[in-house]
């Protein structure tokens, strides 16, 4: 198993960022005839945080999402950091490539040892 912390590049200051949960969402309910004590707590997946960064990143996250999962997946390690996990090094020469075929260096991977 092979990980890698995707990069993409912001916005605004056009430096590499790469999204962190910093706290999970909480969920709770409005109820029409009573009133609704309870909540859930829960980080995002993988993907749903890097949705999260749409206007953010200069890369149109679905985009990037869709090349991930052709070669591997997202992935929230100790439920902060984004990570893709490949099952080995020719998934994520694939996707390296990939990435800088389409984006040109405004997403890119950084391996994780």
């Amino acid at each position: 198993m092979i990980r890698a912390k995707l990069w993409l590049r912001c916005a605004a200051m056009h430096d590499p960022v790469a999204p962190v949960l910093v706290q999970p969402a909480i969920i709770g309910w409005d109820a029409k005839k009573r009133k609704v004590d309870l909540t859930i707590e829960r980080p995002f997946k993988g993907d749903e945080l890097l949705l999260r960064m749409k206007g953010w990143v200069t890369t149109d996250v679905q985009k990037v999402i869709e090349t991930v999962k052709k070669h591997g997946f997202l992935k929230l390690l100790d439920e902060r950091e984004l990570v893709v996990e490949m099952e080995d090094e020719q998934d994520f020469a694939n996707l390296s490539r990939e990435l800088q075929e389409l984006f040109a260096g405004e997403a890119d991977l950084e391996r994780i040892f």
